[in-house]
């Protein structure tokens, strides 16, 4: 793999026992910041960004990065003061989609399948209505861009928006905590599915979570996320005139965006291949080969339409 030649990088090679699917990361001094990115893949193939969600990191994708670098040059960074990238000040998901937007710059990728999930959604779709033409097609995994996907859960954060006090901050952001972050995993899901989670994962994001300045980081995205509900009409435009490429792999026992929000995924791209698996929220950690053969059947067929 080439070096970034972009100045303020801290370089880290891969291992060279490293299994495939698990590049190490390497880190990029951006907006003050150090942050980390996992890389895979030929340059020269189309690019794919993967964008974790809350409270996660790129290591979600640490099962399907192997498939899809056969495929693609993969790109999965850890967003600010999440997984191995430290914490930026007046963090936002605009200010977000600026590093992100700076690191692709760094790596030369023009254009990229984008892979939207929970908080990687407004990052991404930020990248999307900036420029849409960089776009080359949207995989969608239990993210959301409309007001069906926001169920009963979301309740106290709407209270919260609507009047921002210390005590309805408490309500807003109760789930930042061990058991809330647990239940992104496993919250409402089934015993059986749930068992195919392994623990581990939450204790690690808890773990990085409880380091300095992530909680504050946390508690700041939930109220920015109002931001990107004020955005829903602005990506409707988007979607409606762009109509990218797009394929869905959903979650069904997700507590957190109601099933509903796949319809309205569909409805906005009436060509939108669509999958919903026996799965949670972190779709990935249950059916990793299924969506990895999914994503890379479905980026070939975009990338071959592409070149007709």
């Amino acid at each position: 793999m080439d070096t970034p030649h972009s100045g303020g990088v801290v370089w880290q090679p891969y291992r060279v026992n490293a299994a495939p699917s698990e590049p190490e990361p390497v880190r990029f001094a951006i907006d003050g910041a150090e942050i980390a990115v996992r890389l895979a893949g030929d340059r020269q193939k189309p690019a794919l960004l993967l964008i974790h969600g809350f409270p996660a990191s790129s290591a979600s994708f640490r099962n399907v990065i192997g498939t899809l670098a056969r495929t693609c040059f993969v790109i999965a960074p850890d967003l600010p003061g999440f997984g191995g990238s430290a914490p930026i000040d007046r963090p936002s998901f605009a200010r977000f989609a600026d590093v992100v937007d700076e690191l692709l710059a760094r790596l030369g990728a023009r254009s990229f399948h984008l892979y939207l999930h929970d908080y990687g959604a407004p990052v991404g779709l930020h990248l999307a209505t900036r420029d849409p033409r960089r776009v080359r097609s949207l995989i969608v995994q239990n993210a959301n861009a409309h007001e069906s996907g926001m169920g009963p859960t979301w309740s106290a954060t709407r209270a919260y928006w609507d009047d921002p006090t210390p005590e309805r901050e408490a309500e807003a952001t109760a789930h930042l905590t061990f058991e809330g972050v647990r239940d992104q995993y496993v919250g409402g899901v089934p015993e059986d599915v749930a068992e195919r989670v392994d623990p581990r994962l939450w204790a690690e994001d808890w773990r990085v979570m409880s380091l300095p300045g992530r909680l504050e980081t946390n508690r700041a995205l939930v109220l920015d996320y109002r931001h990107h509900v004020a955005r829903f009409g602005e990506i409707a435009d988007y979607l409606d005139r762009w109509q990218p490429p797009a394929l869905m792999l959903w979650g069904r026992h997700d507590i957190f965006f109601d099933l509903a929000e796949t319809l309205s995924w569909l409805r906005a791209l009436p060509r939108m291949e669509a999958h919903i698996l026996d799965g949670p929220h972190f779709l990935l950690e249950t059916h990793p080969a299924e969506c990895a053969a999914l994503m890379d059947a479905f980026i070939r067929r975009v990338e071959a339409q592409r070149r007709r």
